[in-house]
């Protein structure tokens, strides 16, 4: 059973940002720079383990009754197991509590179907951003 909550400490966090690293810097060629933009301190991160093992990861950043999902990474070998699709729920949860209006994210393309799967919807046209093609998603909270 995958459970997925709010980091509890500075390891879950820590493990969070590994996965990152391996996720988009060795995989899919991101800048280091891009993805380590020293945010993460201000961020809530979210965090889904699998048997004890950290599974997948996203974090959020409030602005102005707006949530910002981002760097959301999960494990290559449990890709495709629903685990991205709970990542979302939390995030929605936490974002809620937050008193967030909306939730706003940049989706890679190749994404983009889990993301309309839970609800968000395009804003304006494709863009690059590190090489890769993304859209704008966006989900009303209130």
């Amino acid at each position: 059973m995958i459970e997925v909550r709010a980091a509890r400490d500075p390891s879950e966090v820590e493990a969070a940002l590994e996965l990152r690293y391996r996720v988009f810097v060795e995989e899919q060629g991101v800048a280091f720079a891009a993805d380590q933009d020293g945010r993460d301190p201000e961020a809530l991160h979210i965090v889904a383990f699998d048997e004890g093992q950290l599974a997948g990861t996203c974090r959020l950043l409030f602005d102005d009754g707006v949530s910002r999902l981002g760097r959301m990474a999960v494990e290559p070998e449990l890709r495709g197991r629903g685990v991205g699709a709970l990542i979302l729920d939390a995030a929605e949860v936490e974002s809620r509590a937050a008193g967030a209006a909306k939730i706003r994210l940049h989706a890679q393309t190749a994404a983009r179907s889990l993301y309309a799967r839970a609800g968000f919807q395009v804003q304006g046209d494709e863009f690059v951003e590190e090489g890769i093609p993304h859209v704008t998603m966006e989900k009303q909270l209130a």
